[in-house]
């Protein structure tokens, strides 16, 4: 059994799952069935991927092998910003669910706080380059998930990139009849996130980490940024314990009691990145891994910066 985190709905989510952001077209659908077979439970997806067909071809097809039961895997999907407006919400999950062909999400997430301007364009921007509105309100947004979580459509349903006033807004809304399972940031060394993780497990919340190994493949990384992978601290600890880099990024977040999600199309990263399970971080290294803090952000969406609802503004 995957060690996993027990949401505030009771619910075990799997501490490990598998990333399919910009797993490129035609490798998708292999890569989850790599990652199941690897004994990968928690899959992480969003409608934004433009990939959840593929996605939920490898689901199916793992299911009919009576490789895993539909009930033993735990599926997420994120709600984008074009569809903030309340309207819009029911009709965005029903698309994921007809494209995964599933009946249901164990998880829907809010992907980010800033609703944007409904239309085909995922990131309608004005003359400045900057995302347009759609005058929405994430709390309104929030009480439509609501509603799929009380039809069925859904099991749980939390945010993606809030910090901590927009998740004490949601906490405090009147007649709140559903919380946020999780949060789910980006996080590493370099980004150890640690009020905002705080405050998350003391209302309650769990934590999910994104980019854990820094996104590398980024389309928008910069050749002179910061390499966690090559960062000489990780790999010294790396080879203390006989382990990649990459391991000891995913084993980092465990020992924090934080859900992490790994992407990678390549079938033996995959699985090496599931190989986190057989060893444990002594206390001195996670101080070392800790102390590479500098808030440097791999997303820091500054597509939205001028947005009233930007996460970014804000200590944590």
């Amino acid at each position: 059994m995957i060690p996993s985190v027990t949401l505030s709905n009771g619910a075990k989510m799997p501490i490990v799952g598998l990333g399919t952001w910009r797993a490129g077209e035609g490798k998708v659908t292999e890569a989850v069935k790599v990652a199941i077979s690897a004994g990968y439970r928690h899959i992480d997806g969003a409608y934004v991927y433009e990939n959840e067909q593929e996605v939920g071809a490898g689901i199916r097809a793992m299911v009919d092998q009576g490789g895993v039961k539909r009930d033993d895997l735990f599926i997420v999907s994120k709600l984008w910003c074009t569809f903030h407006m309340p309207s819009l919400v029911r009709g965005a999950c029903e698309k994921t669910l007809s494209d995964l062909k599933l009946d249901n999400l164990d998880l829907y997430l809010m992907h980010f706080p800033m609703g944007a301007k409904p239309g085909d364009n995922f990131f309608p921007a004005d003359e400045n380059n900057m995302l347009i509105p759609d005058g929405s309100n994430f709390l309104d947004t929030w009480e439509a998930m609501e509603e799929l979580v009380d039809d069925g459509l859904v099991k749980a349903i939390g945010v993606s990139n809030f910090n901590k006033d927009q998740i004490e807004a949601i906490l405090n809304k009147p007649g709140l009849k559903h919380k946020p399972v999780t949060n789910q940031i980006e996080c590493h060394p370099y980004l150890t996130q640690e009020k905002l993780i705080n405050y998350c497990h003391s209302k309650g919340i769990s934590v999910t980490a994104y980019s854990p190994l820094g996104s590398p493949d980024r389309p928008w990384a910069s050749i002179d940024e910061p390499s966690l992978l090559e960062e000489p601290k990780i790999k010294a600890i790396a080879t203390k314990y006989n382990k990649t880099s990459a391991q000891v990024l995913i084993r980092f977040h465990i020992q924090r009691n934080v859900i992490v999600v790994a992407k990678s199309a390549t079938p033996h990263r995959i699985r090496e990145n599931f190989q986190v399970f057989d060893f444990e971080l002594s206390e001195a290294d996670m101080k070392t891994l800790l102390s590479l803090n500098n808030n440097w952000r791999g997303f820091d969406i500054k597509w939205a910066s001028t947005h009233k609802d930007f996460p970014l503004n804000t200590e944590y």
